[in-house]
């Protein structure tokens, strides 16, 4: 496990940005010229609910330096289960975990995914760079559009594997934007997507949260036969509001959270 949260999160972000160049061009955009800091609001990490690789293995990585549990979170139609996690030193980034309920598709995806796990040696699972080690498996690309054609987000990880889906820009923390929808124009007039499932806007002063993101960047996926550009990650953007005791909100909306899952979607 690592021993401080500053270096796993510095493995995750270089291992992000290199299927997501776009992360690094908006970090500049948003930071302006004078480099202002960009805090990162939280992460998210996406597993199936298999014993050896599920949401809970991966959390142990979290809980090792001090994260504790926050919210719990079900996505009935995309059939998720999701946590998130907090560190006492609220500098440090919120973490939220996403599993694929595999018992609820079909018998194809649940063999596939199966098969995928097999592959993955239980010692890589406790290793210090899991959580930004890619894929432990072979897929051919065929079996990734099979998959696609059931799930989006088993397809995701059978092509992506271990690495952190999206990393969020912490809105209040913004020297030059203090909205959501000022960054969207933003983005838009510099030539990103960005993801309107749901609105351009997810959520609202009164959930206590309102987030943005991009469509992911598109990169090159080694499948077992053949490399092919894909969507990799993407940005995300949050605004928090102060609960009843003046305290900004630290959990997530799972409505919103529904239509941020959609910004890997594979636009065919």
């Amino acid at each position: 496990m690592h021993s401080d949260i500053q270096s796993l999160f510095s493995n995750l972000w270089d291992n992000y940005k290199a299927v997501t160049p776009s992360a690094q061009e908006i970090h500049c955009i948003l930071g302006g010229t004078q480099g202002h800091k960009i805090i990162n609001d939280h992460i998210a990490l996406r597993t199936f609910n298999l014993e050896k690789v599920n949401l809970d293995k991966l959390a142990a990585h979290f809980l090792a330096l001090g994260y504790t549990e926050g919210g719990d979170y079900n996505f009935e139609a995309k059939k998720l289960y999701a946590k998130h996690y907090e560190h006492p030193d609220p500098a440090a980034p919120k973490v939220f975990i996403s599993e694929l309920l595999v018992e609820k598709f079909s018998p194809e995806l649940q063999a596939v995914v199966r098969d995928i796990v097999d592959q993955v040696d239980p010692d890589a699972v406790t290793a210090d760079n899991f959580l930004y080690s890619g894929t432990h498996w072979k897929v051919d690309y065929a079996t990734y559009k099979a998959l696609l054609a059931e799930s989006e987000y088993a397809a995701w990880v059978a092509a992506w594997g271990y690495r952190a889906n999206h990393f969020t820009v912490n809105v209040n923390q913004l020297e030059q934007f203090d909205s959501v929808e000022a960054i969207n124009e933003v983005l838009k007039e510099n030539g990103y997507n960005v993801n309107t499932s749901g609105g351009e806007v997810k959520g609202s002063p009164a959930d206590m949260l309102e987030q943005s993101s991009t469509m992911a960047d598109r990169a090159d996926a080694r499948f077992a036969d053949q490399t092919v550009s894909i969507p990799s990650c993407f940005y995300e953007f949050a605004k928090r509001y102060p609960t009843a005791d003046g305290s900004l909100y630290t959990g997530f909306v799972a409505a919103s959270a529904d239509k941020i899952f959609e910004s890997t979607d594979a636009r065919m």
